[in-house]
């Protein structure tokens, strides 16, 4: 817990101040009480219970003062509670290794099958974006709450050669900030020409990016993890071979506040993967993707199933209902102490009261 007036807990030492006067005024009644002529007869007449109960209310007003000024200094506490509306990317793999049959029919298959399962367990307050990455990345669905219109963008997967992961990452996170200038082209590329020979790019185009850098050059960094608004899943069943680090994308990530979670899709002993007259093994690139979590504050999953696919989406799903977050609670108290502070009245108007 902290407080975002820690100068009013000082209002705390009230509390003792309370105490003190509430021990003087008994002192006082003591010495002003009418004086028995038998102090049997006191004591048959106030029981135990009777002398034990007389200081609950005061007690009760007690706890009520202590809440309220505690109240004061509007603690904070991390605690758990029904997440707001949270826009969720999912970068899929769709390189010539998601053929691979060691998981049936094959990767691709069985990836779009528990997609299609997660698509219909996402709580109501998730919006969902879809990009695929192979040699490049793509969009293949904006951000969207249409249930339909996610299947079917999971349907239009294509296989493709390369694997960009770091690509699939940018792309992503520039689907959730949109405005922030992220563009994959100018992270790819230092220089305003393409390199290897291609065509340049148009002045226009080269300015639009120099001012996409200085515009990420001016971010500043947050506590990776600390973006409630919006998060990414990455599955991926192989190595990078080609575009940018995904280390790098994922420090980009981090510094937005983003998490991604990870998820290795394909068995730890890898498959052949054979094809017009090539052939290559594929194997799963475990350190790199749990690096990725990790440095982002997300988490990495071992899928080498379909089965396993579909339990990480649903314990996913559990995590998008719910979220963590910093949440005030000088309201909390506030309502305490108006319930302590009833208490004690009634306690002390049913125990107390005098007839006239």
């Amino acid at each position: 817990m902290r407080f975002l007036w820690p100068d009013l807990l000082w209002l705390q030492l009230l509390v003792p101040l309370l105490v003190a006067l509430y021990l003087y005024a008994l002192a006082r009644r003591k010495k002003t009480a009418i004086r028995y002529a038998s102090l049997s007869l006191a004591k048959v007449a106030i029981g135990p219970g009777q002398r034990l109960r007389r200081h609950i209310p005061p007690l009760l007003f007690l706890l009520a003062m202590s809440a309220a000024l505690l109240a004061c200094a509007r603690p904070t506490a991390t605690v758990t509670l029904p997440s707001d509306s949270l826009t969720v990317v999912l970068a899929v793999d769709v390189s010539r290794s998601m053929q691979a049959a060691d998981i049936a029919p094959n990767r691709l298959v069985a990836a779009q099958m528990a997609a299609k399962r997660f698509i219909a367990e996402l709580p109501s307050n998730v919006r969902l974006g879809i990009v695929s990455f192979a040699g490049t990345a793509a969009v293949v669905q904006t951000p969207t709450d249409n249930r339909q219109d996610m299947v079917e963008a999971i349907d239009r997967f294509q296989l493709q050669r390369a694997t960009a992961t770091g690509s699939g990452l940018i792309l992503a996170l520039s689907m959730l900030f949109p405005d922030d200038g992220i563009d994959l082209e100018s992270v790819i590329f230092e220089t305003p020409s393409i390199r290897a020979g291609r065509r340049a790019i148009p002045l226009d185009q080269a300015g639009a990016a120099e001012a996409a850098k200085k515009k990420q050059k001016e971010l500043q960094p947050v506590l990776p993890g600390s973006y409630t608004s919006g998060t990414i899943i990455l599955l991926s069943d192989g190595r990078r071979t080609t575009g940018p680090d995904p280390l790098d994308a994922a420090r980009m990530a981090a510094e937005r506040g983003v998490r991604v979670y990870t998820v290795g899709f394909g068995t730890q002993q890898g498959a052949p993967i054979g094809d017009e007259g090539w052939s290559f093994f594929a194997r799963l690139d475990e350190p790199t993707l749990r690096t990725v979590a990790q440095m982002t504050g997300g988490e990495y999953f071992l899928a080498s199933s379909e089965a396993d696919l579909s339990s990480v989406y649903r314990n996913l799903n559990a995590k998008f209902s719910m979220e963590r977050k910093e949440t005030e609670l000088s309201a909390l108290l506030s309502a305490a102490a108006v319930v302590l502070l009833t208490l004690a009245c009634v306690l002390s108007m049913l125990w107390f009261q005098r007839s006239r």
